[in-house]
């Protein structure tokens, strides 16, 4: 294997009192590492300085997808407990719109037969139509007379990271894990780049004449699964449903060719917008994306990344890596956990020019 193609190669040891278990008492009061790709350079601020951070030419891309309740729980007729966290639908359809077969995770599954009925309520069933060999994952259809969206409303959870206990004031994290722009229902984990943005601060930077321009990934629970292998190149990506409307696509072709900077927020965002980018064009449409990207692939689309600290041997580490450089992420990582920075979903964010 060659150089950092294996998961091992991005592993690191971060201390627990780092991991941010809650998010910050306001909105955006989080610290911002700004690493320099041309200098190597790495400097300490706050996530508020960003309008300065930047230029006045740049453009801002932002995840509009919205968290939606995707964990439910429901009983076998024999009583038993089952969990059932939506991945994605099967078809892509409007919201308002029922969607009954979906991709699930169901826990425990391996006692589960293909065919039988598991009870959400009186009036809401949820059918297991098939298995996946390693019980990882399963095909589910709904049984209800409202659409899907609005039983999860009545029944479902915000399917927030394992680290997180909102034991206390659960709406409140709801609020937390959802951006201020949230706005296209699909995802089962919020963006998190975009959580440090407040009305305010994206006023600011609308000021400084910086623009904003918004894509939708309904990002998955396997862009978070662990690797499980250690190869980076049989690693499998799933899938993650993106959409890109024609004006946004038409201008952010038009900025690039013009020699101004696509400032990405988010690992979602730059790996839609690499998805999407064919000849020097940004593509317009809706497809699923797999792509995984690691230290070698060269980047088109997207020349500036705003990023939370990620998780060991995980695929969005593995892609901040090849954005700017293993050896200077693993010194930059260095440096956060140095500082004291927050980590993961509520964490701190870095900025990479």
């Amino acid at each position: 294997m060659t150089l950092h193609s294996r998961i091992s190669e991005f592993d690191y040891e971060l201390p627990a009192a780092l991991i941010a278990h809650t998010p910050t008492a306001q909105r955006g009061h989080s610290r911002l590492l700004v690493v320099s790709r041309a200098t190597g350079q790495i400097s300490h601020h706050q996530f508020s300085e960003l309008p300065n951070l930047l230029e006045p030419t740049d453009t801002l891309v932002l995840n509009n997808t919205k968290v939606i309740k995707a964990r439910l729980f429901a009983k076998r007729k024999t009583g038993g407990k089952i969990e059932i966290f939506l991945q994605r639908p099967l078809q892509h359809q409007p919201a308002q719109d029922p969607q009954t077969e979906w991709l699930a995770m169901v826990s425990p599954q391996r006692a589960l037969l293909p065919g039988e009925f598991l009870e959400i309520s009186d009036t809401v069933q949820v059918e297991l139509l098939e298995k996946s060999a390693d019980f990882s994952f399963a095909k589910i259809r709904f049984h209800a007379t409202q659409p899907v969206w609005e039983i999860l409303q009545t029944y479902g959870e915000i399917p927030l990271p394992p680290y997180i206990k909102p034991d206390a004031h659960p709406n409140t994290f709801e609020i937390a894990y959802q951006t201020v722009f949230a706005e296209k229902e699909g995802a089962v984990a919020a963006p998190t780049a975009g959580l440090h943005f407040t009305p305010e601060l994206l006023q600011t930077l609308t000021n400084r004449g910086i623009q904003q321009r918004a894509i939708t990934l309904h990002v998955g629970h396997g862009t978070f699964a662990p690797v499980k292998v250690e190869a980076l190149a049989d690693h499998r990506m799933h899938e993650e449903y993106f959409e890109i409307d024609t004006d946004t696509a038409q201008a952010l072709t038009r900025h690039r060719h013009q020699g101004h900077r696509v400032v990405a927020v988010g690992t979602t965002v730059a790996r839609a917008l690499e998805s999407a980018w064919d000849n020097g064009v940004c593509k317009s449409g809706s497809a699923e994306t797999r792509l995984f990207i690691t230290p070698g692939y060269r980047f088109k689309a997207v020349d500036a990344l705003i990023t939370n600290f990620h998780l060991p041997k995980s695929t969005l580490l593995v892609l901040v890596s090849a954005f700017a450089g293993t050896q200077l992420i693993r010194r930059a990582y260095q440096e956060a956990i140095a500082h004291h920075y927050r980590f993961f979903s509520f964490g701190d964010a870095m900025l990479i020019l």
